[in-house]
């Protein structure tokens, strides 16, 4: 029998190249592993689709890790409850301020084994660095990819890519993906208007309420939606998040009318 380190290293590059055979085409590619993003993973691989989430750092959950001001405590409304339990998230409920109360790690942790355990794959250390696009008409068909660390060292290396039925920018305050088919993808008129200074209740209401379809192929969800359409940030509270998530998945399923053939 081969030597243990050449058995691990083999078993490694083989597992890992079926998942990317399986990977370069795909139903729906969500773009961060924050809370939206996971969210809407798992709704959308529990209808059948097949969802990969590329997370270009090495965990789970975006914003949520660092709770408030390090503080290891979120909140939700009554409005993501429903949410909570899909993802079966203990919380209670502050009394006086009628708000719930949840883990910060838990809500990382389970967001990641709900998605997960639906059938959705989640890879972290890849950078979305461009999309596929189509005209005539005009489409988002996939996204561009490297890892990370090839990023960050500056090195010039070609990527490689994903096709797919949707791509969904779940990336946060950056709006990653938005940017770069504002400023590369031909006859794209997109502006973003950048996100706003805090008013939670506000931002609350309207992140749900404007999550959705982009251009066709591209959806938004999370803060992302703050960014491209000027809305205020909200903090450490995770319901909009949490059901923007749900949304997007919904109209992405919507779209795309089950998981057939593409």
């Amino acid at each position: 029998m081969a030597r243990l380190e050449q058995r691990i290293s083999r078993t490694i590059w083989r597992s890992t190249a079926r998942d990317w055979l399986e990977l370069s085409d795909v139903d729906v590619v969500v773009v961060g592993a924050g809370p939206s993003g996971m969210a809407a993973a798992k709704y959308l691989a529990e209808r059948g689709f097949r969802v990969v989430v590329f997370e270009r750092r090495l965990s789970f959950g975006g914003g949520i890790g660092g709770g408030g001001m390090l503080l290891h405590k979120v909140v939700v409304d009554e409005s993501a409850l429903q949410v909570l339990k899909d993802f079966s998230i203990r919380y209670s409920k502050d009394e006086e301020e009628g708000l719930y109360i949840v883990d910060a790690s838990e809500l990382m942790a389970k967001l990641a084994t709900g998605a997960i355990d639906s059938g959705a794959k989640i890879i972290h250390g890849v950078h979305v660095e461009d999309v596929i696009y189509r005209d005539d008409p005009l489409r988002i068909e996939g996204v561009v990819v490297q890892w990370s660390a090839v990023t960050l060292s500056g090195l010039h290396v070609d990527p490689i890519f994903v096709t797919s039925r949707a791509v969904v920018d779940a990336t946060g305050h950056e709006a990653g993906v938005l940017n770069i088919v504002a400023r590369k993808v031909p006859g794209v008129k997109l502006q973003l208007e950048g996100e706003k200074s805090a008013y939670a209740e506000l931002s609350e209401k309207l992140v749900v309420e404007r999550t959705g379809r982009v251009i066709p192929g591209l959806y938004v969800a999370g803060m992302a939606v703050a960014a491209l359409y000027g809305l205020p940030r909200m903090g450490p509270i995770f319901s909009s998040m949490l059901l923007s998530g749900k949304r997007v998945a919904e109209i992405v399923a919507a779209d795309l009318r089950g998981p057939g053939p593409r």
